[in-house]
Order: C-alpha cells, then sequence, then structure tokens
C-alpha cells in the first residue's frame, strides 16, 4: 500500500515538471476572447481545432501556436498563419490578406482586454489597416511581434508608453512615416522595423539596445552620431536605404558590437586609415556605397575572422573590377542631400521668452500691415500680379530684340502660389547643360520621349535634373522664339514635371537643324502611378482617399495647362506612365506637350496648337482611362480592355452597391464610402464617351472629384473609415 502511495505521488510530479508553465484553467471571459479572436482571423488553419472543449492552457506548443496561461489569465499569445507577406506577394496573385471585413480596430478592442497579457505575437496572418491608438491598453506588454502582414500607416506613438518592453519586432509590413520615440524605454533590447516604408528621418532610440534592424526602408537622413552612446549593441543593420552624409568610424569600434550592416544606401567619403575595430566585429557589409579611398587595416585584406563585404564603392583596395571609377561616387555623391531634421537648437530660457515676446509684437504688426497692403493691392487694377518670370526673356541670348506684346492670361493667384518651392526659373549656358549631362554621357540617357531624348543631369548644388532635348527644325525669328520661350517659363505647377530654365544653341550653317532647345526639368524619383498599381508593397498605401487625392491632382494639373497660361496647351500624353508620384504621392504629370514647334512648316503653337475643343476634349477621355485604372487597380493596354472595363462598370452601376464593390480593385475596399465611389464611376464613363461633345469640361471633372472627396471625407469622420482598416 505505501509503495502504491509513493508511485502515485512519483507520477503526480511527474506530470508537473512535464506539464507547461501554462498550468490552470482560463476564466470564462478569456475563454471566449480566444474563440473571439479566432473568428476575427477568420479562422486560420492553425486554429481550426479550436472547440468549446478546448482547454487552452494545456495545448501543447508549436512554432505555430503557443497559449500561456498564469493565475487563470492568458499571458501570452503567439499565433503564425501561413499568409504571405508584401515582401513574398507574386504579382498577378491575388490579394493576400484578410477580408475586407477585416477589423483592425475590433481586434485589438478584444486583444487589449487580455489584462495580464505579456507577449503578443501575430505573424502571416494577413492583418491589414492601421494599428489602432487603442494599443495602449496594453499595460503589462513585453514583446510585440507583428512581422509579415499588411499593417499599414505610422508605427502609433503609444507604442513609446510601454515601459516593460523589450521586443519591438513589426518587420515586412507597410509602416510608413517617423517612428516614435523610443528613448524612453530601458528595458528594450530588441527593435527590427525592416522591409517597411518608414522614413525619412533616422529613428530615435533606446541606448539599451542590443539588435537594431531598420533594414530595406526609406531612411535618407545622416547615422547620427548618437549611435556611439550604445554600448550594448550587438547587431546593426540599417541595410538597403536611402542613407547618406560620412560612415562613422565609431560604428566599426563600438565596444559589444559583432554583426554590422550597412550595403546599399549613398554613404560617401573615406574611412579613417585609424580607425579601430571592436574585438567582438566578425561581420561587415559596406558594399553598394559612395566610399572612396582605403579601408582601415582592421576590415582590410590583413583583418582575420572576420567576413567584410565592400564591393561596388570606389575604393582603391581589393579587386578593382568589383569596383565603380571615382568619378562615380563623386559624382552622385554630390547629387544626394540628407534630409534636414527639423529640431533646432533650443535657446535659454530667458532669450527665448524675450525672443518670443518680440516675435509676437511684431507678428502681429506684420499681420495688420499685410492685411493694409492686400485691401491696397485689390483696390488697383494694374498688372503687377502677374508672374515675375517676364524678365527672364530678357535675358535671353537673342540679343537686340524688343520684348513682344503676347496676348498672356492673367494667371490666378492659386495656380500662380502652386509653383511655390520650386528654384527661380533660369537661362542655363551650354557648358553648364554639358557639365550637367557629363558631355551627354550615355550613361545618363533616359530614354526618348515624346518630342527628343531626355538625360540625366546633376546641377552643381547638387540637385538631380532631366534636360530634354528638342531640336527646331525650321529658322525662328528671335522676337517669335522669345514669345515661345514666355510661355515655357510658365510651366512651373505643383502638379506638373515643372520646367526649371532652358538653353538655346543656334546653329547658323546646319542644313537640316536651325536651334536646339534644351529644357530643364525637375526630377522625380518615386516612380509613377503605373509602378505603385502594378507593385503590391506600393499598392497597398494607395487606399481610396489616396487614389482620389492622386486623380483630383492630376486633373488640376490638366486644368493649369488648359486655362492657367495662355494660350492653352492640350492634346497632351496623359498615360498612367506619364503620372509621377514625388515621395508624398503628390502627382505630376511628365511629357505633357512643350509649346515649341517641332516640324518642318509647322506654324507657331501660341496661334494654332491643339486649342480646338475635340482636342481639349481629347485630354478629358485620357483622364476617364486613368480614373478607370485607379478604381480597378488593372491596366489598360488595349482599346478592347478599355471597352470591357467600362462596360463591366456600368452593368455593376445599374445593378446596385454590392456589384459595384465586385468589381472594386480589392485591395480598397472598406475604405471607400459607396456614395463616393459611384460619383467617381459615374463621371468616368462619362470622360470615355465616344462623343466627344458629351464629355464635360476640366472645370465639371473638378466638381465632381471635389464632391466625392466630401463625400468621403463625411463618411470617414463619422468613424467608418476606422472600422474598415
Amino acid at each position: 500500500m505505501e509503495t502504491s502511495r509513493v508511485g502515485f505521488c512519483l507520477l503526480l510530479c511527474t506530470i508537473f515538471m512535464v506539464v507547461p508553465v501554462s498550468i490552470g484553467q482560463l476564466t470564462s471571459t478569456e475563454t471566449r476572447l480566444l474563440f473571439q479572436v479566432q473568428k476575427l482571423l477568420e479562422y486560420p488553419e492553425v486554429l481550426q481545432g479550436w472547440t468549446k472543449w478546448t482547454n487552452f492552457c494545456y495545448l501543447p506548443h508549436s512554432p505555430s501556436l503557443k497559449i500561456v496561461c498564469a493565475n487563470s489569465r492568458v499571458t501570452e499569445i503567439t499565433i503564425v498563419g501561413n499568409r504571405s507577406s508584401p515582401a513574398n506577394v507574386v504579382p498577378g496573385s491575388g490579394p493576400q490578406g484578410l477580408s475586407g471585413k477585416f477589423s483592425m480596430d475590433s481586434l485589438f478592442t478584444v486583444l487589449t482586454k487580455f489584462s495580464s497579457l505579456r507577449v503578443l505575437s501575430l505573424v502571416s496572418l494577413g492583418l491589414w489597416g492601421p494599428l489602432p491608438p487603442k494599443i495602449n491598453r496594453f499595460h503589462s506588454l513585453q514583446a510585440l511581434n507583428m512581422t509579415s502582414n499588411f499593417i499599414s500607416g505610422r508605427i502609433p506613438k503609444q507604442i513609446a508608453s510601454f515601459q516593460n518592453l523589450t521586443s519591438l519586432v513589426l518587420a515586412d509590413n507597410l509602416f510608413n512615416g517617423s517612428v516614435p520615440d523610443l528613448t524612453g524605454l530601458p528595458l528594450l533590447k530588441v527593435v527590427n522595423l525592416g522591409g517597411n516604408l518608414l522614413g525619412p528621418q533616422f529613428p530615435s532610440l533606446s541606448q539599451s539596445l542590443v539588435s537594431i534592424t531598420l533594414s530595406n526602408n526609406s531612411f535618407r537622413s545622416q547615422i547620427p552620431s548618437g549611435l556611439k552612446k550604445f554600448n550594448q549593441l550587438q547587431r546593426l543593420d540599417i541595410s538597403s536605404n536611402k542613407l547618406v552624409g560620412p560612415l562613422p568610424s565609431f560604428l566599426l569600434s563600438l565596444a559589444s558590437i559583432q554583426y554590422l550592416n550597412l550595403a546599399q544606401n549613398q554613404l560617401s567619403g573615406a574611412l579613417a586609415s585609424t580607425t579601430d575595430c571592436s574585438n567582438n566585429l566578425s561581420f561587415v557589409d559596406i558594399s553598394n556605397n559612395l566610399l572612396i579611398g582605403k579601408l582601415p587595416s582592421c576590415i582590410g585584406s590583413n583583418s582575420r575572422n572576420k567576413t567584410v563585404i565592400s564591393s561596388w564603392n570606389c575604393l582603391s583596395t581589393g579587386n578593382s573590377n568589383r569596383q565603380h571609377p571615382y568619378s562615380f561616387c563623386n559624382k552622385e555623391a554630390l547629387a544626394v542631400k540628407p534630409v534636414e531634421s527639423k529640431e533646432q537648437e533650443e535657446p535659454g530660457i530667458n532669450l527665448g521668452l524675450i525672443l518670443g515676446i518680440i516675435g509676437g509684437v511684431v507678428a502681429i504688426a506684420g499681420a495688420i500691415a499685410l492685411l493694409m497692403f492686400v485691401i491696397i493691392r485689390r483696390s488697383r487694377t494694374t498688372e503687377d500680379a502677374n508672374y515675375d518670370e517676364r524678365s527672364i526673356v530678357d535675358k535671353m541670348s537673342v540679343r537686340s530684340s524688343p520684348k513682344p506684346p503676347i496676348d498672356s492670361r492673367r494667371v490666378p493667384q492659386t495656380m500662380r502660389s502652386a509653383a511655390i518651392g520650386l528654384p527661380r526659373y533660369r537661362v542655363f549656358s551650354l557648358e553648364e547643360i554639358e557639365d550637367a549631362t557629363n558631355n551627354f554621357n550615355p550613361s545618363n540617357f533616359m530614354g526618348e520621349g515624346s518630342q527628343g531624348q531626355l538625360y540625366k543631369g546633376w546641377l552643381v548644388d547638387g540637385s538631380v535634373v532631366v534636360v530634354k532635348c528638342l531640336k527646331l527644325q525650321q529658322k525662328h525669328a528671335p522676337q517669335n522664339l522669345m514669345q515661345h520661350m514666355e510661355v515655357l517659363s510658365k510651366l512651373r505647377h505643383r502638379h506638373l514635371v515643372s520646367v526649371l530654365g532652358h538653353c538655346i544653341v543656334t546653329y547658323q550653317d546646319h542644313p537640316n537643324v536651325a536651334s536646339t532647345v534644351f529644357v530643364v526639368f525637375e526630377h522625380i524619383s518615386n516612380g509613377s502611378l503605373r509602378d505603385h498599381l502594378t507593385d503590391w508593397k506600393k499598392k497597398e498605401i494607395l487606399k481610396w482617399p489616396q487614389r482620389m487625392a492622386i486623380t483630383i491632382g492630376a486633373a488640376r494639373g490638366v486644368q493649369f495647362l488648359h486655362t492657367g497660361i495662355s494660350p492653352g496647351i492640350y492634346g497632351n500624353d496623359l498615360k498612367i506612365d506619364n503620372i509621377l508620384l514625388d515621395e508624398t504621392l503628390t502627382p505630376k504629370i511628365s511629357n505633357y506637350n512643350i509649346p515649341l514647334p517641332l516640324k518642318t512648316g509647322s506654324e507657331s503653337p501660341l496661334s494654332n496648337r491643339l486649342s480646338s475643343d475635340e482636342n481639349e476634349k481629347e485630354d478629358i477621355y485620357q483622364l476617364g482611362v486613368l480614373l478607370l485604372q485607379a478604381i480597378t487597380g488593372k491596366l489598360v493596354t488595349f482599346s478592347n480592355e478599355l471597352d470591357g472595363l467600362k462596360l463591366e462598370l456600368e452593368k455593376s452601376l445599374a445593378e446596385g452597391p454590392s456589384k459595384l464593390r465586385g468589381v472594386i480593385d480589392p485591395s480598397i475596399r472598406g475604405t471607400f464610402a459607396d456614395e463616393s465611389m459611384k460619383t467617381t464611376v459615374e463621371f468616368a464613363i462619362n470622360c470615355l464617351s465616344k462623343d466627344s461633345t458629351k464629355r464635360p469640361s476640366i472645370e465639371d471633372v473638378l466638381w465632381n472629384l471635389q464632391y466625392s472627396i466630401q463625400v468621403q471625407e463625411g463618411w470617414a469622420s463619422s468613424g467608418n473609415l476606422a472600422t474598415h482598416m
């Protein structure tokens, strides 16, 4: 009998040793919460075995599922699904996220009710939409892992309030914008934000970190000197960004550093030959930057027990076949500038107070003076408010020619202000054009536009430009040529790839060419609307509000071309490839018509260039095609494809909102008001009317787009957008 008791006790001890720490029975409330999580995640395969008989605290742990309990409460939830992430989506494979019914807000409403939750890991589950501010309801969270989903928007600043946080992993998502200030998290050891769209400023991080991964983002600043205080840092991966400036030598000598990856940035300059390396350093990758000179001896050819990758810089050590020439790094380094930090040195308290009082008095006086100035200015009827670029004509190289009269319309104030932020229009010399393009080096050739060849160039101030070469096929009187240049100088608008200046070269004896005009444009490097609609990672950023903003911006650019200058410019090439997006997703029309006579025997474009109603309505038709592609997410190459899409939308309009939602791009479902979408689809179809007389004017297009935006904003302000994303 005694032997049986001893055996039973041993059995109990064995059970307690084998069973995980998460023993006990969950409260009924937390059990219901787990079933709600299962439903909100749309029953992923790893959770499909859950039933009402499941005892969650006794579930066997696996790499895909782990529920840990303590004191009848859940302390850890780890769920790993099998859905693709933005980095692994195959083009044309269809949507990989959860359905349009999924709500991130609802999910976190449930998750934050787990009052003792310390570890939350939701990986590869197809989650989409922004993280909601209510994430701050987690009071005990120590580790957050949301890797490989489609989570967008900014990282909530509320994360910076998690004083117990030790690990933050949000890699391979669609986060954008700046990273919250994490310097106030004293226990934070691991940060992995790689594979997102974050930037441009390098984030402020806690000095307690052991591992930092920020690779594959859009950081464009210099590497901050504050990293020299990160004495516990063992791993730093900031590769595949656009970081600029020198490579700080202190990174190699950080006390604990073992792994350092700075590849595929725009770091420039030379490392000091006396640089020392940490004894722990075992891996260094500085490839694909703009570095010059020789490597320090501690990572040079004599370094041992280290993996060092330094190819595709302009270094004078190593294999020269895997290095660029020095001139390459010199030119590229001039073309990149760090993003200026908004932070400025704070003055002393007393001085700041004095300056604040003085500034307030000056501001009030300035406001009164400005009000009086505006009243007086409006009372005048002079032409002083016209573009001051008229003076450009006086600087042209065509001498002894009086400034011709030009029947210019008064440019509206809103259109003139749209060019704010551009450098002053100027006339370039041929030497400046040749220096910018490296004598039209073939490596700078960008292709053939509709009117001439395009070259990439770098001005002396480091700014990147595009130079279009236009050959005039007949001689022109200086007065006539100046008239063309006057119109050219006005092609400056927020929604155009604006003209920065020009250069005229005249060939007196050339039998075929009278003159060449080099037109200098601003350079937009963030790709086209087509790129954003065909790249899964970029496409996820373009929800309905963003697409509306892009299409209305393009329409405003067309309005400027039609009515903002005189005579208007029509028949522009408004293909989706020619709508470029800058880093703030502001649309800019490229490859529009340049008002110059490029064919033999052509008349002055100022008197006879595409000014008929028919050509005006051709631009409206192109806007309709653009709208159709933004709505459906499908690119149109042939007319039969366009006709098919148009017919499909017409049928869905007649059948009701549910049918219309089925035709819309799946990646924007849940982000639009039905009335906003319906209005946009209706006038997009009107723009595509075969009868050009039935197409709306550009003013009508803008009115309808603005109405749709107002409907959308009203819908979003009532909380609908938050619950759908």
